[in-house]
């Protein structure tokens, strides 16, 4: 894969959640990775746009749990309904910290679930991991992983 080719669907309904992370992408010289959205319509959206020009689908997606109009878990559940973006890894990245929810997200498909950072320093980090995974250069625990973490 590409360096350049690395695109990252980010959805969160919080402006300056999406601010800090595009600041963060910014801040690492990779401006043009995330395409960052307000919730899960959007996603649902843009990804049947980028399906029907013929684009290159995200190595990524990213979705807040606590959306208006379609919440994650909504929208993981649609994308993982889709034969075309069945493959793409999801992560949760969430401010909640409910193991029910957490449940749910892995038995819908999720890959992983990520607390949001608390400082600016761990949303760089965060962002970088985002996308050293699509490199493989860095993997995620799987969810059933930290499940036994919150037990």
């Amino acid at each position: 894969m590409e360096e350049k080719n690395v695109k990252i669907l980010l959805a969160d309904d919080d402006l300056e959640d999406r601010f800090i992370m595009q600041d963060a992408f910014n801040a690492i010289n990779l401006p043009d990775v995330p395409l960052l959205v307000e919730d899960g319509e959007k996603v649902l959206q843009h990804m049947e746009q980028l399906s029907q020009d013929a684009g290159t689908l995200p190595s990524l997606i990213v979705l807040d749990l606590n959306m208006p109009r379609m919440s994650g878990t909504e929208t993981l559940r649609e994308l993982k309904n889709i034969p075309e973006y069945q493959d793409i890894p999801v992560i949760i990245f969430s401010s909640s910290m409910n193991v029910m929810e957490m449940h749910e997200c892995r038995q819908l498909g999720a890959l992983s679930y990520m607390v949001k950072p608390f400082t600016y320093e761990e949303y760089l980090v965060s962002a970088q991991h985002f996308y050293d995974f699509c490199l493989k250069k860095h993997s995620f625990p799987e969810l059933s992983s930290l499940i036994q973490n919150f037990k």
